[in-house]
């Protein structure tokens, strides 16, 4: 089970300090891409965190960026907490907490492959109020809080937004793999993957990117930690999807996890996911 995060009443966040706040969290990206780039595509030396029956691979990249995140906040903002994939959970006095996955997509990114990025959210004790999700190798930018979620790129920015899809016949599916799922899990989610118009595997948190873009429809998935979805879940809402888990709940916990972009979509995916649901 995904470790909770801590809950309290939800500090207040002035319009201005959200402003300083979502620079800062761009000067984050930038110094986690300048770790994380120069290891892309190289020779590197990977550990597996899973021990000896499984595989949960690491990289110096992964610890590096993260370390180089914490240092900021440290620096800027020492009474903020910060929870992190690699270096835990470091409480703060604020009530703030920062929740990072330096590189999420680690096995993506062993392979060479560009569907990881860096994940960053700011949590208020209820919510993350903003969230990044940070692809430096295309150099796409994503960004989500109560001002809108927007996509900056090469390619040009703008605006995010889901796009309507009423039925599942309709819908585009994503998902990291479907080994993510057993016994019931396995079956409640093809129940849904065997009624759509196209699935697709291998995505991570670009995925869901993709979904706020109005690219596909719906990211099923299980066993999440509350930094691989912290970050994913202000870009998604702004962008007028919606985020839960499979039983309808708040997904900041991780877990099992529905994103629709359709909120009439959502409810017949929740409907077949529910038997399932912890």
């Amino acid at each position: 089970m995904p470790a909770p995060m801590p809950s309290h009443p939800p500090v207040e966040v002035s319009p201005n300090e959200l402003s300083d706040l979502l620079r800062f969290v761009d000067e984050l990206a930038d110094a986690a891409a300048k770790v994380t780039m120069p290891h892309f595509r190289s020779v590197l030396a990977v550990d597996n965190k899973a021990g000896l029956h499984a595989y949960d691979p690491v990289t110096i990249a992964d610890q590096g960026a993260e370390e180089a995140i914490r240092a900021l906040i440290n620096a800027r903002y020492p009474e903020h907490g910060i929870y992190g994939e690699e270096h835990g959970y470091e409480v703060g006095t604020s009530g703030l907490t920062w929740v990072i996955d330096p590189i999420d997509g680690t096995r993506a990114f062993i392979t060479g492959s560009p569907l990881w990025g860096t994940l960053i959210a700011l949590h208020d004790g209820q919510k993350p109020i903003l969230g990044i999700m940070d692809q430096p190798f295309t150099r796409e930018r994503f960004s989500g809080s109560s001002r809108g979620a927007e996509l900056r790129a090469p390619t040009g920015s703008g605006a995010l937004r889901v796009r309507p899809c009423a039925e599942l016949g309709q819908a585009r599916l994503q998902c990291t793999t479907p080994d993510l799922f057993k016994g019931a899990e396995r079956d409640a989610f093809f129940s849904i993957a065997d009624r759509v118009q196209l699935r697709r595997y291998g995505g991570d948190c670009y995925a869901y990117a993709l979904l706020a873009l109005g690219q596909i429809d719906l990211v099923i998935e299980s066993g999440l930690q509350p930094y691989d979805i912290q970050a994913l879940i202000p870009i998604i809402e702004a962008a007028g999807g919606v985020v839960t888990t499979w039983s309808g709940g708040d997904a900041g916990n991780g877990g099992q996890i529905l994103v629709a972009g359709d909120r009439r979509l959502h409810a017949q995916a929740l409907e077949l996911l529910a038997p399932a649901a912890a």
